[in-house]
């Protein structure tokens, strides 16, 4: 059931960064592409500790975090208690949008 669960949700982020690309660019030209943040769905879900990958994925999109929150699509994983404990493990302030 996990696994349906994950595959549902790398799915509908490919379709939603196929289908809006004009997104992808903010205030300091940062590329926000969702699916780059595949690695972090372990620790978005379930809370467990995010890899190197996840965290270098995270400060690179950091800009990107209050679009991703206002997305009705991603805001429930960049809001939830894991998303704050992931972004404090990688050393990445909790956006104030």
């Amino acid at each position: 059931m996990k696994f349906t669960g994950v595959v549902c949700i790398a799915f509908l982020i490919v379709l939603v960064s196929a289908l809006s690309p004009t997104t992808a660019v903010l205030e300091e030209k940062v590329a926000c592409i969702p699916t780059e943040l595949m690695s972090c769905i372990p620790a978005l879900q379930i809370g467990s500790q995010p890899s190197a990958e996840c965290c270098g994925k995270l400060n690179d999109q950091e800009s990107c975090l209050c679009g991703y929150i206002q997305n009705p699509l991603f805001s429930q994983y960049v809001t939830s208690e894991n998303a704050h404990k992931t972004l404090a493990s990688c050393g990445i302030p909790y956006p104030t949008c």
